[in-house]
């Protein structure tokens, strides 16, 4: 996922678009500010002009979660890190910071998140704001590991929070969708740099369903992809190790990342969009091509892959022991259907948090991801996933393709009703509302 939104000309405003081209939205106007002085005085503004304000990231969510009619922000100016503390273990970055940029200045000087997403192209307010993870036995999402954040209020306040200022603000804004302010600037609990080794290796459906839960009880960090028509799936255990550094090799690595997971991958996702009929066998060839491999180096360097084959996604936590009976209900559906599917389905684990919107809120979870194929109709696969995930206790992902309401998700969260209550109170007049907040949130 190397591109970012993109923005066009339309009837004399500047429309809007995600990084999948699903959703658009055409703003009043788009504001990038250069200050956090600047963007208080852009909120006013919008205030006084009776306006809604949005904050955008790269656009790598697929819902309308950023979207706005009124103004538009950009925070791509408010970047770099602003402060690293080595004695409590924690650094202070801007809010429009790409997590890819972060990444690569916390390597150069020693030091790493514990845990991250396959993808870094997101700003890292963009990312937490919606829930981005990876997968982890221990290690929870990114938003897991904030220690503080300020962000800009309804009346263009500057809120400082963390457990001891406006712990119930942090508490909840750590994963706010938007809805509770502008993030500007968060503080990350980092940690010594230090080496993971990656072992990806196939493995039988049967096989890695039967000993999922020992797969994740043995390794920090497991995950794995299911190839629909196929009973072949792709494991990949990630654990700490002494090192040195052992990257994959320059031509492997460039077959595997390169030409199989994005150039060859393009090249039959383009074909099976063309002829549907093609995709069971395509995916019996696809899942054997990958080849078991054993690679060290620093965590980003292993937690993230380069995802250029652009997609829509639909992603559910499920309580972690329900996954793998969801996961072959999955399967029997997709074998018993017309559908022809070309993009693996992906699952990984989260511990439990404390954050009242997170995912993960109080419970031990596992995500299933099902993708289509950008420009393939995906509706059917998705509803006819949404009913299995959802009849084991599903949350979707706040910024995947999802149909839910906040009726529905008012009864997944234990703590929905904390949050809405906090909204209420920093935002009455729904200044960052927008149709997604108040389909997913109410009124």
């Amino acid at each position: 996922m190397t591109a970012t939104s993109g923005t066009a000309a339309e009837n004399g405003r500047t429309a809007w678009r995600n990084w999948a081209g699903n959703v658009r939205a055409t703003p009043a106007r788009t504001v990038t500010p250069a200050s956090v002085g600047e963007l208080q005085e852009a909120v006013r503004r919008a205030a006084a002009e009776g306006l809604r304000i949005k904050a955008v990231g790269t656009g790598h969510s697929f819902t309308a979660a950023a979207a706005t009619d009124g103004v538009l922000v950009r925070p791509q100016a408010l970047t770099g890190i602003l402060s690293v503390d080595r004695g409590a273990g924690t650094v202070t970055v801007a809010a429009g910071t790409a997590l890819k940029d972060l990444n690569r200045a916390l390597a150069a000087q020693g030091l790493s998140l514990t845990n991250m997403g396959d993808i870094m192209e997101q700003t890292v307010s963009g990312a937490t704001s919606t829930g981005t993870h990876g997968t982890g036995r221990d290690s929870a999402s990114i938003a897991a590991q904030i220690r503080a954040l300020e962000l800009v209020t309804a009346d263009g306040r500057l809120m400082v929070c963390s457990e001891k200022e406006n712990p119930e603000v942090f508490a909840a804004a750590r994963l706010g969708i938007g809805a509770l302010g502008i993030v500007t600037s968060i503080t990350f609990a980092v940690e010594p740099l230090f080496f993971l080794t990656a072992r990806e290796e196939p493995m039988p459906f049967d096989r890695v369903t039967a000993e999922f839960d020992q797969h994740v009880a043995e390794n920090e960090h497991f995950e794995f992809y299911w190839f629909p028509h196929t009973g072949n799936c792709n494991t990949k255990r990630n654990n700490r190790s002494q090192g040195p550094a052992a990257p994959p090799g320059a031509v492997s690595g460039w077959i595997e990342d390169e030409l199989l997971s994005n150039g060859l991958f393009q090249a039959v996702n383009s074909l099976g969009r063309a002829v549907p009929a093609a995709i069971p066998s395509i995916a019996r060839i696809a899942s054997r091509a990958l080849s078991a491999r054993t690679y060290t180096d620093i965590p980003y360097k292993v937690f993230t892959s380069p995802r250029r084959v652009r997609f829509v996604e639909m992603e559910y936590a499920l309580p972690r022991e329900r996954a793998v009976g969801a996961l072959r209900e999955l399967k029997a559906m997709v074998d018993g259907s017309d559908l022809r599917i070309s993009f693996p389905v992906e699952v990984r684990t989260a511990p439990a948090d404390d954050i009242p919107l997170s995912t993960a809120s109080g419970r031990d979870t596992a995500y299933i991801a099902v993708h289509m194929y950008r420009g393939t109709p995906y509706q059917a696969y998705f509803t006819a996933a949404e009913r299995i995930f959802t009849a084991h206790g599903g949350r979707p992902h706040w910024g995947k393709v999802h149909t839910r309401d906040a009726e529905y998700l008012a009864a997944a969260y234990p703590r929905f009703g904390e949050f809405t209550a906090l909204r209420d109170r920093l935002d009455p007049e729904r200044l960052f509302g927008n149709d997604y907040l108040r389909r997913v949130l109410g009124d």
